[in-house]
């Protein structure tokens, strides 16, 4: 009876809920550790370099469904599932570990050795990283084996029960004494009591661990957010541009409602990349490396680059994974270094058609040299719209190329630009069968009405934006459901290089409508209306929204 008692203990809802948090709490223990490791040598945390292996080595349908689905919030559905698939494999590793001590640290070193992995995958040259691994697993084996003991801690047998299961003769004896003398007598029927102080251990350590794990964790999380880094951004101030712009038309932005400013603001800037965690880059310590197939090898630092000069241009960037009609598109004033005064400085070989860049995560990005020296405004950007880049867009420096997508010109963070051949290098995406010279498509946009709007009937305002990069925009058309084609008035714009608003009148009855947009470029191409996949190369195909009028 004995037996079963125990084994009915072992299957009861307080069993599950004490291994359960014995599980999660030694994981938020390993975490906070390995968070605070992290923090204190300035390199990524176990979750985050495990993060940007999954990332790496995810199928490329995965890793564009993300995008789809998630846009620009793809990054927080990723490392929301990795905590929540974590805290489920804790919790039944608890569960065993409650049972077979052995599983739990078993488990442990496990993750442990996942860990190690991710880092010589995705941060072998970087050997401090696999240091917050080994930390966070020393701290998770001590938490279990803390948490263990408290949670088995032996306690005295319960009072022998009788053939029916309720207290004996002898027990219900001593409970009368022990009630008479005022409480339980020393060793006799004090399970209850001491199964109480042994659950009141349990709850004591894990305050203790939990304790632990948040201060570790968020200590970890402040230092790696750049200690000081902020405060330097801010303090800085750039200089000017040799030769400062004139301020935008005044009719580049038709102030519609709806509309999306012409200048898109910072806050507002899409941003896709495969950083799980956004780097914190110090100024005082980013170098820049030119080399490979060039005469001369070049070093700057932030403070040599500013020294430079530094020229404006009015960009629109736009992401290879948008789709018709998307919002992965953002236009504003750069300031930076021409990078095709840098190249010749550095004297570029003949046949080095590719400029391979790193960004400080790792991330590589093949861009073909001749967009760089064709004459188009390709920058190692510092600023965007009158500021510091922010941290998020590749603060201290990022590449800004026009024309290109983003996963072939615009890498953020940049430390490093090799020049070689598409023959001999491949970079990150093109590994993955991206295209490896991808020009952005032309291509235009409704944005008022909004899909499935309700507007009143008669007159109504259609606007939206077009853009075709080193091309420019000729002519935007519209029409209304599927009749003929009417053309839409421009604004102003600065160059070829930026998006265009446009706009239209059409008088509508009561009822269901639907709007069709297509622009012409300044080389005459009209966009099709035949649908294609962003990925390898940009979607193509006409947006469309339906509205009802009333």
């Amino acid at each position: 009876m004995k037996g079963t008692g125990e084994a009915d203990a072992r299957r009861g809802p307080r069993f599950a809920a004490t291994g359960a948090a014995t599980g999660i709490l030694a994981a938020g223990a390993a975490l906070g550790a390995g968070e605070l490791a992290a923090g204190v040598l300035g390199t990524a945390s176990p979750v985050i370099v495990v993060g940007d292996a999954l990332v790496d080595n995810s199928p490329a349908w995965a890793k564009e469904f993300a995008i789809a689905v998630f846009g620009v919030y793809d990054k927080i559905a990723l490392l929301a599932g990795m905590y929540a698939a974590i805290v489920l494999l804790a919790a039944v590793l608890g569960l065993l570990a409650l049972r077979r001590p052995v599983i739990g640290y078993i488990g442990l070193a496990v993750f442990a050795v996942v860990g190690a992995v991710a880092v010589a995958a995705r941060r072998a040259d970087e050997p401090l990283a696999l240091v917050p691994v080994v930390v966070g697993a020393l701290a998770g084996e001590a938490a279990l084996l803390l948490l263990l003991r408290a949670a088995r801690r032996p306690g005295p047998a319960r009072p022998e029960a009788g053939a029916s299961g309720e207290p004996g003769d002898a027990d219900a004896q001593s409970v009368s004494a022990d009630a008479a003398a005022g409480g339980p007598r020393r060793g006799r029927s004090a399970g209850i009591p001491q199964a109480a102080s042994s659950r009141r251990s349990f709850l004591v350590a894990g305050a203790g661990v939990l304790a632990f794990a948040g201060a570790a964790g968020g200590l970890g999380r402040y230092l790696a957010s750049g200690v000081g880094i902020a405060e330097k951004r801010a303090a800085l101030r750039l200089p000017p541009a040799a030769d400062p712009l004139p301020s935008l038309p005044r009719g580049a932005d038709l102030g519609i409602r709806g509309l999306p400013p012409f200048t898109t603001p910072n806050r507002d800037f899409y941003r896709i990349d495969t950083a799980l965690s956004v780097p914190r880059v110090d100024p005082d310590r980013w170098l820049l490396r030119i080399h490979g197939l060039v005469d001369r090898p070049l070093e700057l630092d932030y403070d040599a680059l500013l020294r430079r000069r530094l020229v404006e241009s009015d960009t629109t960037l736009t992401c290879v994974s948008n789709q018709v009609g998307g919002d992965l598109v953002g236009n504003t004033r750069w300031l930076g270094v021409r990078l095709d005064d840098l190249l010749r400085e550095a004297g570029v070989h003949s046949g080095a058609d590719q400029i391979l860049s790193t960004s400080q995560d790792g991330w590589t990005c093949g861009t073909p040299t001749e967009a760089v020296l064709d004459g188009r405004d390709a920058l190692l950007a510092i600023a965007m719209d009158g500021e510091p880049l922010p941290f998020a867009h590749g603060f201290p420096v990022r590449m800004v190329v026009p024309g290109l997508y983003g996963f072939v010109s615009a890498t953020k963070w940049v430390t490093d630009i090799r020049l070689t051949r598409f023959s001999d290098a491949r970079a990150y995406w093109a590994q993955r069968g991206w295209a490896v010279k991808a020009p952005i498509k032309t291509m235009s946009r409704i944005d008022v009405p909004g899909p499935l709007a309700e507007v009143d009937a008669g007159p109504t305002t259609v606007a939206g934006a077009a853009w075709a990069q080193r091309r420019g925009i000729e002519a935007v058309e519209v029409r209304a459901d599927g009749g003929p084609w009417r053309e839409a008035d421009l604004a102003d714009v600065p160059g070829i290089d930026t998006w265009v608003q446009w706009s239209a009148e059409f008088d509508l009855e009561p009822g269901r409508h639907t709007f069709e947009v297509r622009a012409t470029d300044n080389s005459g191409y009209t966009q099709t209306e035949e649908r294609a996949e962003p990925i390898p190369d940009g979607a193509t195909g006409w947006h469309s929204v339906q509205i009802t009028t009333v």
